[in-house]
């Protein structure tokens, strides 16, 4: 974000893991945050005015982008209420459900599951050629590199700093859904102002390396402390505090996945394709996600101050609920369905023995905890808010330069420090 912007000492994080259609998940979190916002603070409240960073991977990506990317009057571009509409109109389109006559034997006759034509149209088409130093609030998209065997992350802040890392936003998005056997791998190219100087990227699926994106956002606020650069500067580094928002997408931990005796007979096509469903990746984001849960939680548990940490997650899909590309139109409903009924449940913290999420004895609903987060976030905006946006009129909060709709953002709550909770 530009210079001049408020020096917070409390850091807001919001991660969107991958998942396919079951972005549709978190759509339905995001939809009640926003809400909630919108009760407090008027109907132009959007999710973006209150994170420092976004961070999405997959279809994550594509939501923190929906969050974050700038319509033409400098605003989101969709609000939250729009995701699951938006899933809803494109789903079936990313993933055609055709007839396979071929069934399991489609893997041996070249090319993955969809063309990806209909996403890299509709990325086009929304994004144009906006870059991600232009996003409305700091974002993270991760992506792999095929060609390097390393991940790429792609962040507005080191977008600023380095312009062959300041790629159009359409083209990250494509990356970062480029799952291997679903979408084609995604190549574009790079160049600096001048066009001295260009770097091609060769990527796919940023799930590869971080289905669960939460940590990657706390690094980067790490970073930032340690350089004393951006919005992080001139503050000591203890008195820097956090709270992060954590949204899965739903996992299949209670129904029956693999087991070892069978898995021992599989042979490497096995591997790939088994059931209609692709072992290696399913355990590879799920590996992803729950490591980066664990390590999370363990951190804020160990400094008592779980209570700022929120993941919500349902591990207890099943069925076509549970893949990532069944877009029939009852799919599609039954995980809006599904969304919706994880609002109403009691907020769950994974058990660090098991695994597993299990509901916290005598704790509040995720949609209580959620509205809890609206509270603090509005409290905070509207104590440096000059106008309260309940009484603006205008939609950039009665602001005329558009960087500062993002000066308004200050969080003090009782929170963890990032200091503390950071990988050294």
């Amino acid at each position: 974000m530009a210079t001049g912007f408020v020096k917070r000492r409390v850091a807001t994080v919001l991660s969107i893991d991958g998942g396919g259609i079951r972005g549709i998940i978190p759509g339905s979190l995001l939809g009640f945050l926003e809400s909630k916002l919108q009760e407090l603070d008027g109907s132009q409240a959007r999710i973006a005015d209150y994170f420092d960073i976004i961070a999405g991977t997959s279809t994550g990506g594509l939501v923190a982008t929906m969050l974050a990317a700038p319509n033409k009057e400098n605003r989101p571009m969709y609000a939250a209420k729009d995701i699951i509409d938006f899933y809803l109109d494109h789903s079936p389109k990313i993933f055609p459900q055709k007839s396979n006559l071929l069934g399991p034997l489609s893997i041996f006759f070249g090319g993955p599951k969809y063309d990806g034509k209909y996403l890299r149209s509709l990325t086009n088409n929304l994004l144009g050629d906006l870059t991600i130093t232009q996003t409305l609030t700091n974002v993270i998209l991760p992506t792999f590199d095929m060609k390097l065997l390393q991940p790429v992350i792609f962040s507005t802040t080191e977008g600023k700093t380095n312009a062959l890392k300041n790629a159009r936003l359409a083209d990250i998005c494509v990356a970062t859904s480029a799952a291997p056997t679903y979408l084609p791998a995604h190549f574009f190219t790079t160049k600096d102002p001048n066009g001295t100087s260009t770097r091609n990227f060769d990527l796919i699926d940023g799930a590869i390396a971080a289905n669960n994106p939460a940590l990657l956002a706390v690094s980067e606020i790490r970073n930032q402390i340690r350089m004393n650069t951006g919005e992080f500067a001139g503050v000591k580094p203890t008195e820097r505090k956090g709270l992060v928002l954590s949204l899965g997408t739903g996992e299949a931990k209670s129904g029956v996945t693999y087991d070892a005796p069978t898995a021992a007979n599989w042979s490497m096509i096995n591997w790939v394709s088994y059931s209609g469903k692709t072992p290696i990746i399913d355990m590879f984001s799920s590996a992803s996600s729950d490591m980066v849960d664990y390590h999370i939680s363990t951190l804020f548990q160990s400094l008592d101050s779980k209570e700022w940490y929120l993941r919500i997650q349902d591990d207890k899909l099943s069925g076509d609920a549970a893949s990532v590309d069944i877009a029939t139109p009852q799919n599609l409903q039954r995980l809006k369905e599904i969304g919706a009924a994880l609002l109403k449940k009691t907020e769950s913290r994974v058990n660090l023995d098991t695994g597993k999420y299990e509901e916290i004895e005598g704790g509040r609903t995720n949609e209580a905890a959620l509205a809890k987060f609206a509270q603090f976030l509005s409290d905070e905006k509207k104590s440096i808010d000059p106008i309260p946006m309940a009484n603006c009129s205008s939609s950039l909060f009665c602001n005329t330069d558009s960087d500062t709709t993002n000066l308004k953002r200050k969080y003090v709550v009782r929170s963890v420090s990032f200091c503390a909770v950071m990988i050294p």
